[in-house]
């Protein structure tokens, strides 16, 4: 997993790798002794980065949920994957991502994974992707993004191919898949590679989800100290994509603040040098760090509803407000406009700004949008652990 909300110069790079090899060595100890922080149940004893579809392409396994997170048996990094089939109750480990460039204490950070909706090259509806930073504590160190596939809902896993390989020893971070308006696989992804920038958004596409082409800038600032990261796309019932990031800064209030921008097609995302947008409520709270997004349907409205969540909540002042760590926003505009806050079904406790709690929580709303689905992560005393909840939408 990567570690933390991150730092944005050569020495908290390195500050980033020496806490991560304490915490695959164990070592690592964050947070009082004790019962969890976060309400909701454990979907396992430790966990990272989680993510989770509701099967909607796989035929009799469709309304299964499954999930993923970063986990590490040993010094191997391991994707672990829980499928649940009563509507997000309970859940059983069913699989295991095992790749061999994450064994052996070469690290893995900050998984993916996608149900495709459509055939995509020799690729069915229903495939399974799982994506992941393999790589960042190589020394050298020398990062790729490999796709893995499972066709059996999560039992196996294969290789599949790798969207990206970095030529240098920066950073490929935080995988994301959407289908473009053309058919076409697109992989987005946070890349530190580039010289010009300390770290930008990137896309790229494939036809068969092996060949990836087109490797282009979706965002990269002009200012080359900003890092945008942590892409995830959605698409609305309109055709229009939304992406939702982050945009981290050296400091301020507005480091690492969310924002959103959308495309008519899902590959073409205009002017990278165009920031974006900073969703916000009416009185002015905002959130920073670690976005994610999610779609529902909504009765009455042909562009449904969006929910969002970030690390942190703050007011427009930037002081951390009493909802950080409790709340999602919801919108029925296609994003644009202001936002209006819910409980979340997860409250996390803990009000540290590290890898752990409440980062890039993962959002499913039921299929009639009525209810959401969350799961999220908090220190539960010295190992990083995920919860999960379904609350009110």
């Amino acid at each position: 997993m990567r570690p933390a909300p991150r730092s944005r110069t050569a020495a908290s790079r390195a500050a980033v790798l020496a806490v991560l090899s304490a915490l695959v060595a164990g070592l690592l100890s964050i947070g009082a002794a004790g019962a969890s922080a976060a309400s909701g149940t454990p979907l396992r004893g430790d966990g990272m980065y989680p993510r989770a579809v509701r099967l909607e392409h796989s035929g009799a396994a469709n309304g299964r949920i499954v999930s993923s997170v970063v986990t590490f048996d040993g010094n191997n990094g391991v994707g672990t994957i829980s499928e649940s089939t009563d509507a997000g109750r309970t859940f059983a480990e069913v699989g295991q991502v095992r790749a061999p460039d994450a064994a052996g204490g070469k690290g893995l950070c900050c998984s993916t994974l996608y149900e495709l909706p459509q055939a995509v090259g020799g690729l069915p509806a229903g495939t399974l992707l799982w994506s992941a930073s393999i790589g960042q504590d190589t020394a050298p160190r020398h990062m790729s993004l490999q796709v893995f596939r499972s066709n059996d809902v999560g039992r196996t896993w294969s290789y599949l191919s790798t969207v990206a390989t970095a030529a240098d020893e920066r950073g490929l971070w935080e995988p994301e898949f959407s289908v473009a308006a053309d058919g076409q696989l697109v992989a987005h992804y946070s890349d530190e590679t580039d010289p010009a920038h300390s770290q930008k958004l990137v896309a790229a596409r494939s036809a068969d989800g092996v060949a990836w082409t087109g490797h282009h800038d979706t965002l990269a600032s002009t200012l080359a100290s900003d890092r945008p990261g942590m892409a995830v796309v959605r698409k609305l019932p309109n055709s229009t994509y939304v992406m939702t990031y982050e945009i981290c800064t050296p400091g301020g209030q507005y480091a690492c603040v969310v924002h959103y921008r959308t495309s008519a097609d899902g590959w073409d995302w205009g002017d990278p040098a165009y920031l974006g947008i900073r969703p916000e409520t009416p009185d002015g709270q905002y959130f920073r760090h670690a976005p994610t997004l999610a779609w529902s349907p909504l009765a009455g409205s042909p562009q449904g509803r969006l929910f969002l969540i970030g690390q942190e909540l703050v007011d427009a002042g930037g002081s951390r407000v009493a909802g950080s760590g409790r709340t999602v926003w919801v919108n029925d505009n296609g994003a644009a406009g202001a936002w209006r806050a819910i409980a979340a079904p997860v409250t996390v406790e803990s009000t540290k700004v590290d890898f752990c709690p409440n980062y890039s929580s993962a959002l499913l709303p039921s299929a009639d949008g009525s209810r959401l689905f969350e799961i999220a992560t908090d220190w539960n005393g010295s190992v990083c652990a995920p919860y999960y909840a379904e609350g009110a939408a």
